[in-house]
């Protein structure tokens, strides 16, 4: 058999094995239904025919769609509509405990259904807090209030691609949104450097994003995906152990660490750890013991780890609002310059692996909003990029036969893409 046809058939067979595999290991799980009942049908044989939006029969009603203009409220749509103020507070009575009229926000769409009537009325007031949820405002009788969900399916993808400048334009290249970069860098987080890609460096994806009436949400949930950076393969094989679904690499290994790789999502390092920088606003050579993360203002900050705050103050010409976390007896970290701390955050505090403390800032001696991060081994500064990482509990004997299976499956589903 010619080695081109023979290439073919072991490619179709390797792709027909990925689906088989993604369809066992990945039964669908993700789906929602609108199940309000509040709007009654005579004849159930005409279900089929009726066309529903909101758990709406639509054809039923003219509709309006709008959206939420900057200094209106619920109020003053409804007026707007023909609503009497008397009417209005009627409503807003009855949604106390259902939502919170105050919080409409600006951008936001709605629809309004008005009867057929020759004298129509205004008979539902439907508000989208979300492209999945929204609240239903019943204006017909007594009025009533009741929140729903649009149906959801989550529609399998696959990407791969190759960073030339970043791995968010190379996520554009592939023609998918570049916010599966920010995934990407949860889930190997604590193995790859992303802020250290190098050119070549490439990417390869299966995943699931979630589509609501044919749009497609920012929420993914990788089924694999593998990472090619410095000449070395990173897998990441979805696994459950435990109750529990995390990513390991080929060999059974968490990819979760004690510490993540970096304390904010995906932007750029725009100095690194050195004893000898030259400092933008002093003018002069001196150490710089951390590294510098570039990122806008209100960005947020996480701790790397689990720990204790042990300082959160101001400093005027150092690290200005700056936070202290003690990880164990060997380990601390330091993050400055932050605009703010996170709500609740105190000294005492215990936090988690990738709780927010604080947020991006130019607070004390900075010449922009950046990030100043800095990590101490034993009370010695040691640079935030090399810093090790002990995974979490790896796969058991007990599922080691199960995961390689799983595994052997995923990484010839990815090679190939």
């Amino acid at each position: 058999m010619p080695y081109r046809v023979k290439k073919y058939y072991v490619v179709l067979v390797a792709a027909l094995l990925c689906v088989a595999v993604l369809v066992l290991v990945f039964l669908p799980k993700r789906t929602a239904s609108d199940t309000l009942d509040e709007v009654q049908l005579a004849d159930s044989a005409e279900v089929e025919e009726i066309t529903y939006k909101y758990g709406i029969p639509t054809d039923e009603y003219d509709v309006n769609y709008g959206l939420v203009k900057s200094g209106q409220s619920l109020s003053y749509i409804l007026s707007d509509h023909g609503l009497s103020a008397e009417k209005i507070h009627a409503l807003n009575e009855r949604a106390k405990d259902v939502f919170d009229v105050r919080k409409i926000r600006a951008g936001q769409a709605y629809a309004v259904f008005f009867t057929k009537d020759s004298l129509p009325q205004t008979a539902f007031f439907v508000y989208e807090e979300s492209p999945k949820a929204y609240v239903v405002f019943d204006l017909r009788g007594d009025y009533r209030v009741w929140r729903g969900e649009n149906p959801v399916e989550w529609r399998r993808r696959e990407a791969k691609g190759t960073v030339e400048t970043s791995l968010w334009v190379a996520m554009q290249n592939s023609g998918t949104s570049p916010l599966l970069a920010v995934e990407l860098s949860h889930i190997f987080g604590w193995s790859i450097d992303f802020f250290g890609l190098q050119k070549q460096d490439e990417f390869r994806v299966i995943y699931e994003q979630e589509y609501v009436d044919g749009q497609g949400l920012q929420n993914f949930h990788v089924l694999a995906a593998s990472f090619t950076h410095s000449d070395s393969v990173y897998y990441a094989i979805p696994f459950v152990q435990e109750g529990e679904e995390l990513y390991y690499n080929e060999k059974g290994n968490s990819l979760e660490g004690a510490f993540l790789k970096a304390p904010l999502d995906y932007y750029r390092i725009s100095s690194r750890f050195s004893n000898a920088r030259f400092h933008p606003v002093l003018k002069r050579y001196r150490a710089h013991h951390g590294v510098d993360y570039a990122a806008p203002a209100g960005t947020p900050v996480y701790a790397v780890g689990n720990g204790r705050v042990i300082a959160k103050a101001y400093q005027a010409n150092g690290g200005g609002n700056y936070i202290k976390i003690k990880h164990n007896g060997v380990y601390t970290t330091t993050y400055m310059h932050l605009s703010r701390f996170a709500k609740g955050i105190k000294v005492g505090s215990e936090v988690k692996q990738k709780d927010v403390i604080g947020y991006v800032g130019s607070t004390g001696l900075s010449t922009g909003p950046h990030l100043d991060f800095r990590v101490y081994e034993n009370g010695k500064p040691i640079n935030p990029l090399l810093i090790k990482s002990q995974p979490k509990k790896p796969i058991s004997e007990a599922n080691r036969a199960a995961f390689n299976v799983v595994r052997d499956s995923l990484v010839q589903c990815l090679r190939a893409l």
